[in-house]
């Protein structure tokens, strides 16, 4: 536990981190996400962010961020939990958590090579594909068809309480 734990830094740790890998020559993978209640879907992204590059950071949305996407009873999991959890997977090196409702800001702060989207995106719906053209970083959409979702599993188990 201890190790995943190490793996949680701050954005200013995060920056550091992202120097020191690049000047080692590493290829460097955002992927962001809420992760509220980690499923097999999540894990298949990170495995296929991971194999975009040398070195895998994960953003985290903060509790608040999870609210004002997800609404009412969400998240599931508070942040922490959520950012260990992710920090937990192996083929995780980092994770911090952000405030923000998307990822534009840590991109510029971060400047990673490669910026991981899910299938539920094309390389021209992402959010902040602006954002990575004008910095130079590649999107790449990775990870299995979106046939997993945190709201699908929650209906599931509430569905199960009920019967």
């Amino acid at each position: 536990m201890r190790a995943a734990e190490a793996k949680i830094i701050s954005r200013v740790e995060a920056s550091q981190v992202v120097d020191r890998l690049r000047a080692q020559g590493k290829q460097i993978v955002f992927a962001n996400g809420c992760f509220d209640l980690l499923h097999v879907g999540h894990v298949r992204y990170l495995a296929g962010a991971r194999a975009e590059g040398d070195a895998l950071i994960v953003g985290v949305n903060a509790d608040s961020g999870v609210q004002g996407l997800k609404g009412p009873g969400r998240p599931v999991l508070e942040e922490r939990a959520r950012a260990l959890l992710v920090a937990s997977l192996r083929m995780v090196d980092y994770v911090l958590i952000f405030p923000e409702a998307n990822v534009e800001m840590l991109l510029a702060e971060l400047r990673p090579q490669i910026h991981a989207k899910g299938t539920d995106y094309t390389v021209e719906t992402v959010p902040e594909k602006a954002t990575a053209d004008r910095l130079g970083i590649r999107v790449a959409i990775v990870g299995d068809p979106k046939e997993h979702s945190t709201r699908e599993l929650l209906q599931t188990a509430r569905k199960a309480r009920h019967d």
